[in-house]
This record gives structure tokens, C-alpha cells and sequence, in this order.
């Protein structure tokens, strides 16, 4: 590593091996995220100094092999080939070191400087898996570090292993005479910049890698490329597979070497914890424990705790008796101009409703709903709520992987189209996205609604029940109407673990400093926005427009403001419908009725950005048209029905 410069090292590997664990451990609390060049998908860097020498720290997107499938592998990829990394850690899950070998011997036929970090050894330890570091290290030709990043075992052998790294002998891998004969000759042929070595580059393309065909058909020998593709491929299996099987075949030959149980009876041992890791993915015993989740999960913490017990406290004992009428008096006091009072302390005003809305009714409900989902996922449920629903899924046109987008909706509607992009095909993406933004409520939103029905158990359950019909039915639609099929299922299963409460609270933290620091401003603005609709009268002009559409659904003329609120954001026009409530101007069916059409209604504005920018403009605005011709017809049903039965 040249010493004049902070070495720069990328961390790979697949999702749910620990890989963000250990980048948090390398480099503290100084960290900045921002969207690789040219994409969408968020990267974290950081740093961190050892003996006196700086390190930039990269944390990629999970990753399976260098062949990518979705954006987020794809933009791993292109850093691996771009960046020109002197370390490279790759971070596996030691209990599953056969599958996981794979690209490791990938990283190191590419030529890259290669670090490989068995993480979780405690775990693998507790099966009995007695792994021979020295003799994998002498295998492989690269540095084995063995760490467990949750209670910190080997991370700083890890970091030192690191800084200390120096280049070592490119060892290479050999497969079939067949396939390295043709390896030779496309080698050979290549002049192309497609930033890892040339063996590696010949065996993406004999698998058909899509980013090296892309350059290798400019090549002026594509020709002779093509034909030696061809005259290898004429076999019944696919190069892929061949390749693949004949790599597993020498990790196989590895793994039985160095790997012993010491005690195999102890692999057989039912703890609890296993126990509980098989039934909450079968369906018979996974489905009840997936109810009990969201009943104390959401309905009792996030609704009856963040949205009814904080809320209520800090809205109705801090902010209406005591910091409005303080903001009141010193505008009144000090600020002669009756249009800036009333732009600050007003019916609209940046403080009594902007800040008010923010910090009274929003953030004590998206704080509870970020600890929820952090405690799920520290203890490893997420992976295991995918494979439970995998099956459900496909009548969607999804597979269980689409579970984490739309679980992490319920926090952060844009938050959660981004993160469609982990999804493996365009078909998969647009499905989530459309489901996403009709039918699945924001935090802030769910805890609103939760809020508003949670004094009578049967407004809960038909709404709940309601929204799950609308989203089964609109799934099944869409995926008859969308043509493709769904892709292969496939994901890392961790453990069963107690979550450790430091990285939930500070997992919970940051994404509520995230996302308080994205609403603020979005309130104020809108409060200023509202404000001068209001003094102009194009406020009172849009609400009458919308008023028709009200009474058709049964709701007061009041609640247009409400759904006009809902498009700046949805939980700003949650947080209006509250307003309503607690003023007595809604009966319990009407809260149904308006709980439907707001949670199907459109897009907040952030979101709806974030699907231009993901999905296209003319795709988002198709998109909008459909959610509000449901969200209106579904709410118009729903008066109807609840006027029959007399809720």
C-alpha cells in the first residue's frame, strides 16, 4: 500500500453475515452515506487510523457472487472493478463456509488483495465446527481472520491484519483442461478495460456475465471470443453450471479438510433457539407467531404506546397547554404585522402546526416503530418472515425477498421504494413499488389510524381487514396484468439471537434522526405553503373541489383539508385526521371510512419523487392515477357496506 495516500479498503459479502457490523466497528461514528455515481444505491464510507496510517472504509451492498443480479450487486461489482482497493475483506458467515467459499475463490481468481473474515465463529463453534484457520489460510494463499463482530472477538486482530496487509502471490484455481484451455484463449484476445484481471474476466464470460459481454462485444477479436463461447457451450449442461459445479467441487475438497465437529452430538442439540428459528418460518406455527408480532409490535407499541400514550402526552400536556400559548404570546408581543403572527403562531403557523405536527404527533410514533423494527431485525425474524411468505408471494408475481421493502414501508414509504432496488428483476420492482405505495401505511400513518380506531377493536379489525383484501387482490391483479414471472428465492438465514439493546437504540436513533431531519423541513414548508393558500383563498378554492369527492364517501366537508395535507405527506394528513378526531367531528364509521381512502390515498410528495427517480415519470404518474381511483372507490364501498351493517 503506497504510504502517501489513506488505503482504501471494500468490505463484500452477502447480506446477513455482519458485514455493517464490523464496518461500524472499524470506523466508529464517523461514517456519510451517499448514492454511488451514476445510481440510486446508497453507500456507507468511513475510516478509521491504525499505527499512524488512515484507512477509508467502503461498505458495499450484499453481494453473492461477481456475477450481479440486482442494482445494488451490480454497483459492488463496479466498485470492486473500478476502485482499485488494496485490501479487500470478504466477510462470510463461518457456519456456512461451503456456500460461501464461492466468491471468495472468485475475489481471489480476479487478482484482488483479499482478506477473508469467518464471522460468527461463536456460532459455528456452538455446533461443534472445528475450523483449521492456518490450513484454510494455506489453501486459499490469503490471510484467514476468525471474528464474532457481536461480542467483539478478533476485531482488533482483524484491523491489524488489515493495516498490515501486503500484496501476496496471485494463486489461481484450476478447472477442467476443457475450461482452462478456453480460459487461455479468450484471455488472450481481451484488450478491453474491464477493471479485474483477465482469467476472471474469460470465466465471467463463459458464464454468460452480462457486464463483461456488454465490453468484450467491442473487442476486435469478439469473433474468436464468441466461437470458443460457442464451441464450449455445446454440451447439454450451461457453462454456468459447469463452472460453478467444478468450483464446488474444490471448495468441497477444502471444506472436508478443514472442518472437524468436535463433539457431532452437540450439531444435533435443540436448543431453544433453533426451536424457535424452524417454527417461525413454517407456516402452521410461523403465521400465529407472525400475528403476535404485530399485535404487541405495532398495534400495542407502535399504536396504543408511540401513537396514543406519547402522543396524547406530548401533543395535549406539552405543545396545546403550554409551548403554543408561549409561541402565542411572545408573537403577539413582539411581532407587530398580523400576517407574519399568523404565519408563525396561526392556524397554519410554522410553530403551532409545523413544528407541532413534527415533533407532537409524528416522531414519538416513528421513534417507537424504528425501535420495533430494529429489536425484528437484530434477532434475525426479517430473513424468516421471507421465507414464510415466499410462498404467499408468488401469487403476486414476488418472491419472500419483496417482504423487506414492504415491511420497511411501514416506517418510510420513500425509504422503502429505494430499497426495492435489492430486488432482483425491473417486473419485481414495479410490482412492490405500486403495492408500496397503495396499500402499505407509513409509521407515522399506521400509528395515526391505530390511534384513532384503537377504542373499538371492531374499526380495527375491519379495517385491517379491508386493507389486507385490497392488497391481495391488487397484488394478484397486477401480477396477471404485469407480464414476466417472479425470480428464484433465495436468502441468508442467520441465527436466532437476543438482540443487544446498544444496537437497537442506536440503529433506532439514526434512522429517526434521518428521517426527523427529512420531515422538518417538509412540514415547515408545507405549514408556509398552507398558509399562503389560506391568504390567498386558493386553499378554500382546492378544499371545494375536493368536498364532492367527501361527501360521496360519507366523510364531513372538513376532511378534504385532511387528503389535501395527505399529498404534501401522508403522515401530515394523518396527523389532520387526528386533529378532527380528537374534536369530536368523525363517528366511529366515518374513521373507518377515512382511515381506508387515506391510507390507499397517493403518495406523499417525498415518495413520490423517489418513484420518478426509481420508476420513471410516466410509470409514477401512471401509478397515481390507479391508487386514487382505488383509494376512492375502495372508501366508497366501504361507506356503503358500513351503512348496511350500522357500525
Amino acid at each position: 500500500m503506497v504510504r502517501n495516500r489513506a488505503a482504501k479498503v471494500v468490505l463484500v459479502g452477502s447480506p446477513n453475515v455482519g458485514k455493517s457490523a464490523i464496518f461500524n466497528y472499524l470506523t466508529g461514528n464517523y461514517v456519510a452515506v451517499s448514492n454511488y455515481p451514476g445510481t440510486t444505491v446508497d453507500i456507507s464510507t468511513g475510516s478509521f487510523k491504525h499505527c499512524g496510517r488512515r484507512f477509508e472504509v467502503i461498505d458495499t451492498p450484499g453481494m453473492y457472487s461477481l456475477i450481479p443480479l440486482t442494482d445494488e450487486e451490480k454497483v459492488t461489482r463496479l466498485l470492486l472493478s473500478g476502485q482499485t482497493p488494496d485490501v479487500v475483506v470478504h466477510v462470510i458467515d463461518a457456519k456456512n463456509l461451503r456456500r460461501m467459499l464461492n466468491m471468495t475463490i472468485q475475489l481471489i481468481d480476479a487478482g484482488l488483495p483479499v482478506i477473508l473474515n469467518l464471522n460468527m465463529i461463536d456460532e459455528a463453534q456452538n455446533l461443534g465446527m472445528l475450523i483449521d484457520i492456518a490450513l484454510l489460510e494455506n489453501l486459499l494463499g490469503i490471510p484467514v481472520i476468525a471474528t464474532s463482530a457481536v461480542s467483539k472477538t478478533g476485531m482488533e486482530i482483524l484491523k491489524k491484519t488489515i493495516s498490515q496487509y501486503t500484496p501476496v502471490k496471485i494463486r489461481a484455481f484450476k478447472l477442467s483442461d476443457e475450461i482452462e484451455q478456453s480460459i487461455a484463449r479468450i484471455s488472450s484476445r481481451l484488450t478491453g478495460a474491464y477493471g479485474l484481471n483477465n482469467r476472471i474476466t474469460a470465466i465471467l464470460l463463459l458464464q454468460g456475465d452480462n457486464m463483461a459481454l456488454d465490453i468484450a462485444r467491442t473487442e476486435a477479436g469478439w469473433a474468436d471470443i464468441a466461437a470458443e463461447m460457442r464451441r464450449l457451450s455445446s454440451g447439454k449442461d450451461s457453462l454456468n453450471s459447469i463452472v460453478a459445479a467444478e468450483r464446488q467441487a474444490i471448495i468441497d475438497k477444502f471444506v472436508a479438510r478443514v472442518v472437524k465437529y468436535a463433539a457431532p452430538e452437540r450439531k444435533r442439540l435443540k436448543t431453544v433457539g433453533s426451536w424457535l428459528g424452524r417454527v417461525t418460518r413454517e407456516p402452521l406455527t410461523g403465521v400465529p407467531i407472525l400475528g403476535f408480532v404485530l399485535y404487541f409490535g405495532l398495534y400495542k407499541f407502535v399504536g396504543n404506546f408511540g401513537a396514543g400514550y406519547l402522543v396524547d402526552y406530548i401533543n395535549n400536556s406539552v405543545f396545546v397547554p403550554v409551548i403554543n400559548p408561549v409561541i402565542e404570546l411572545l408573537v403577539i408581543t413582539y411581532i407587530p404585522w398580523e400576517w407574519l403572527r399568523s404565519l408563525l403562531a396561526g392556524e397554519y403557523g410554522i410553530f403551532t402546526m409545523g413544528f407541532r405536527y413534527a415533533i407532537a404527533i409524528i416522531l414519538p410514533i416513528v421513534g417507537t416503530f424504528f425501535l420495533a423494527f430494529a429489536v425484528l431485525e437484530d434477532t434475525g425474524y426479517l430473513p424468516r418472515l421471507a421465507m414464510l411468505v415466499d410462498s404467499i408471494f408468488r401469487y403476486f408475481g414476488l418472491n419472500g425477498r419483496a417482504v423487506i421493502p414492504l415491511t420497511l414501508g411501514l416506517g418510510c414509504g420513500s425509504m422503502a421504494v429505494m430499497v426495492t432496488r435489492t430486488l432482483e428483476t425491473r417486473r419485481e420492482r414495479l410490482l412492490t413499488t405500486f403495492l408500496l405505495s397503495l396499500t402499505i401505511p407509513c409509521s407515522a400513518q399506521l400509528g395515526v389510524v391505530l390511534a384513532l380506531l384503537s377504542h373499538n377493536a371492531v374499526a380495527v379489525a375491519v379495517w385491517s381487514l379491508f386493507m389486507l383484501t385490497v392488497f391481495v387482490i391488487t397484488g394478484w391483479f397486477s401480477a396477471k396484468l404485469v407480464p414476466g414471472g417472479r425470480s428464484a428465492f433465495y436468502m441468508e438465514i442467520p441465527p436466532l439471537r437476543l438482540p443487544l439493546a446498544g444496537n437497537v437504540v442506536k440503529k433506532a436513533y439514526t434512522r429517526m434522526a434521518w428521517y426527523f431531519m427529512e420531515i422538518l423541513p417538509v412540514f415547515l414548508i408545507t405549514s408556509v405553503v398552507l398558509w399562503a393558500g389560506d391568504r390567498s383563498g386558493v386553499l378554500d378554492k382546492m378544499i371545494k373541489y375536493v368536498q364532492p369527492a367527501m361527501a360521496l364517501i360519507g366523510l364531513p366537508q372538513e376532511t378534504a383539508q385532511a387528503f389535501l395535507l395527505g399529498f404534501f405527506r401522508r403522515d401530515y394528513g394523518a396527523a389532520g385526521l387526528y386533529d378532527l378526531a380528537v374534536a369530536g367531528k368523525l363517528s366511529d364509521a366515518q374513521l373507518v371510512v377515512a382511515a381506508v381512502a387515506l391510507t390507499l390515498f397517493v403518495p406523499c410528495v417525498a415518495q413520490f419523487a423517489v418513484m420518478v427517480k426509481e420508476r420513471g415519470i410516466i410509470t409514477a404518474w401512471v401509478m397515481v392515477a390507479l391508487i386514487s381511483i382505488i383509494a376512492f372507490g375502495s372508501a366508497f364501498v366501504m361507506h356503503n357496506v358500513l351503512k348496511l351493517l350500522v357500525l
